[in-house]
């Protein structure tokens, strides 16, 4: 059985009927898993779920996402549809499971219901890909999001991607070439293809930690990541200039 089998598979024995249907979004429908990439799943309940399935679906993912298993990171999304359809802004999700997350589910948070507005650009993800796992198509079961709270949700994450840079940069720096590119174009692409678009556009100063960040991305495995000290020099610099453009997009 497969990832996304047994993600599948888990999110049922645990929700059983109160799941109304499972979704792939992210880089899945975009246009392909790269070696970095999540395994990201979307699922649309009847109700929240109570501690004792949360513990429960906690427990599987830990045992079947990422490095510790020798697998891709999961990335799994629920939500209830009563409370995103109709859409208000900002949604609420019921449960996040990500692997930036795992100390703190091992050390034994579990995770709650919360506003997250990076709903806005997954649902749009999951019904652009028309791709069920298990149940109805998306578009049954949820309404689009509204352009102007896809833009509000991608800028939202900024002061958060902020305060991970200097751990995660090269996901923060693909993050801010995905966040530019749909503010100019109005569409969610892959994350190499948003960095393409935005090295497309940058003087060359500006461009050898995206280049960098791209091909790490491209090339590695979810946990490897390396900088040498010159390009970390250039790093601030560029999202600087990316941030100046994403403001200009905004006003």
């Amino acid at each position: 059985m497969d990832q996304i089998q047994e993600t599948v598979k888990l999110v049922g024995g645990v929700l059983g009927p109160e799941v109304i249907g499972t979704y792939l979004h992210g880089s899945s429908v975009l246009g392909g898993l790269r070696p970095a990439s999540d395994v990201d799943v979307l699922v649309v309940s009847r109700r929240r779920m109570d501690e004792e399935e949360r513990r429960a679906l906690l427990g599987g993912l830990l045992g079947i996402s990422g490095s510790p298993n020798q697998a891709r990171p999961v990335e799994l999304t629920v939500v209830v549809q009563s409370e995103i359809r109709p859409w208000r802004y900002p949604p609420t999700g019921d449960f996040l499971y990500g692997e930036w997350l795992r100390a703190e589910y091992e050390a034994g948070e579990v995770p709650k219901p919360e506003p997250m507005p990076d709903l806005a650009p997954l649902i749009t993800m999951a019904l652009a890909g028309k791709h069920p796992l298990d149940g109805p198509p998306l578009s049954q079961v949820l309404d689009p999001v509204p352009h102007g709270d896809l833009i509000r949700a991608v800028v939202a994450g900024i002061p958060g991607l902020l305060d991970t840079l200097d751990g995660d940069t090269r996901n923060v720096l693909l993050t801010f070439a995905r966040v530019w590119t749909t503010l100019a174009t109005g569409r969610i692409t892959t994350k190499d293809a948003a960095a393409d678009w935005a090295l497309a556009r940058l003087p060359p100063e500006h461009r050898p930690p995206l280049e960098h960040a791209r091909q790490l991305y491209l090339d590695c495995r979810y946990s490897e990541e390396s900088w040498s000290d010159e390009l970390r020099a250039r790093v601030r610099p560029h999202v600087d200039r990316v941030l100046a453009e994403i403001d200009r997009l905004r006003t």
